[in-house]
């Protein structure tokens, strides 16, 4: 089964707008590296009209830096975004895991049971890309199956920041067990109607990040602002 949630591509110029987010998010085009239409037009083989206005629109987004005369580079991870985009996501996921412990369907109980399966798959693999994926999956299963759709679609408008961070950190240490296991912990609270269980579970997942902010940092320096 396949969690991997793609966007539907209606054009050239999404096309192009698409894949040159999902390279600045999977670090692919480092934070700080330059970028021209000229290069990414080629490179993918299109006109630089679709490659200019998706610079602009990632502009918009943060995460590409647009300097008239001088150039475009990869925007630099900003950790007060992501800090705020890591508390926005706390307080609604806290409060739609508490939801799920109180009725959750059956079929996205499966669904969760599975990608936990693909998760642990992915520690021989070593593929962090996928990893992110199925941990994405993960929690909009959640959402899901509590009918919160729309309030995960409000998430990821602000979730670019978090992910590159995300990302980062799961690129640069292959060892996943602990994420797995809370994730597991998470599915069994579910099952059991274990509602304070599960929210001190998804407390302590998203706290994680705070301590990978300082650490990727620290490795990292060049990569933020």
């Amino acid at each position: 089964m396949d969690f991997t949630i793609r966007p539907q591509i209606n054009s050239t110029r999404d096309a192009v707008y698409h894949r040159l987010k999902e390279q600045i998010l999977s670090i692919e085009l480092l934070p700080g590296a330059s970028i021209s239409e000229k290069e990414i037009s080629l490179q993918l083989g299109v006109s630089r009209t679709p490659v200019r206005e998706s610079f602009v629109r990632l502009s918009q987004e943060g995460l590409l830096d647009i300097y008239p005369q001088r150039g475009t580079v990869i925007s630099l991870i900003d950790l007060e975004l992501v800090e705020e985009a890591r508390f926005m996501r706390e307080q609604l996921e806290r409060a739609v895991i508490r939801l799920a412990c109180g009725s959750f369907p059956a079929e996205q109980l499966k669904e969760l049971q599975t990608n936990l399966l693909l998760q642990n798959a992915c520690i021989e693999e070593q593929d962090y890309k996928k990893m992110f994926e199925l941990d994405e999956a993960f929690h909009r299963t959640i959402f899901e199956g509590c009918k919160k759709l729309n309030t995960w679609a409000v998430i990821q408008q602000i979730n670019v920041h978090l992910n590159r961070t995300r990302m980062l950190r799961l690129a640069a240490d292959h060892h996943w067990d602990d994420l797995i296991a809370q994730h597991q912990h998470m599915v069994e609270a579910i099952r059991e109607n274990n509602a304070d269980r599960a929210e001190k579970l998804m407390i302590e997942h998203l706290h994680l990040t705070i301590a990978d902010q300082a650490l990727l940092k620290q490795k990292f320096p060049a990569y933020f602002k």
